[in-house]
């Protein structure tokens, strides 16, 4: 394994300590973990088309609607006028 050495300020440095010990793991696993998930996230929204990577977030979406519902009334809605 590599070695990599980081400079950050004091209570940065605080604070990935005591994450990494509550989640029970090294600083050096959490910032591992930490890039391999952004790596993922920024390969999934290579995949999308430029307009939907800008709007990503926009809209909350309250867990307790499936995707068909709110298509539906979005339907509907748009019928509607």
């Amino acid at each position: 394994m590599a070695k990599l050495t980081l400079n950050a300020e004091k209570e940065v440095i605080a604070k990935a300590k005591q994450l990494a010990e509550e989640r029970g793991i090294s600083v050096s696993a959490m910032f591992s973990q930490f890039i391999e998930m952004l790596a993922a996230r920024h390969s999934r929204r290579r995949g999308l088309a430029p307009i939907t990577r800008r709007l990503r977030g926009v809209a909350r979406v309250l867990p307790d609607r499936s995707d068909r519902e709110l298509f539906e009334e979005a339907v509907m809605a748009r019928v509607r006028r």
